[in-house]
């Protein structure tokens, strides 16, 4: 018995791209460079969650680590101090985050830890569960729940 054969199923035309075509990325990570890299490491494993991934070493010496939660990356690197032990580190940046799992969980868990919440948990204006933390080099962690 023959079988039937389905009409093959025509694709939507996809709009043309416009020229010069747009930044399209498959992912980004945020890059931090420590004063402390073992403190910094234990404060996003331990505090905040993130798992190790990639160690980068240098004639025996850790010098920096990709911290994974998620899709999402933080690379942290040892300062050399070549700028000056007294640099400030975190003027002017913030890393959001936006966590799959409940934003209070977390924020008690942070404040339990270390007590470096800014602000928050609370909602916000624009309806959004929200707090505010910093990492021991002065990084600015908004953490965002939709």
């Amino acid at each position: 018995m023959a079988t039937k054969k389905k009409p093959a199923r025509k694709r939507p035309q996809r709009p043309q791209r416009r020229l010069p075509e747009s930044l399209r990325l498959r992912s980004v990570a945020a890059s931090f460079t420590v004063n402390d890299l073992p403190k910094s490491i234990a404060w996003y494993r331990d505090v905040l969650g993130f798992t190790l991934g990639e160690r980068w070493e240098e004639a025996g010496r850790l010098r920096g680590i990709q911290l994974k939660a998620g899709g999402c990356d933080i690379m942290l690197n040892q300062d050399d101090f070549a700028k000056g032990r007294d640099r400030r580190k975190g003027e002017g940046c913030r890393e959001r985050g936006s966590p799959v799992h409940d934003s209070s969980a977390i924020a008690a868990r942070v404040r339990a830890t270390c007590r470096q919440i800014v602000r928050g948990p609370s909602e916000t204006p624009w309806s959004v569960r929200a707090f505010s933390l910093t990492d021991p080099d002065g990084f600015k962690i908004p953490v965002i729940q939709k």
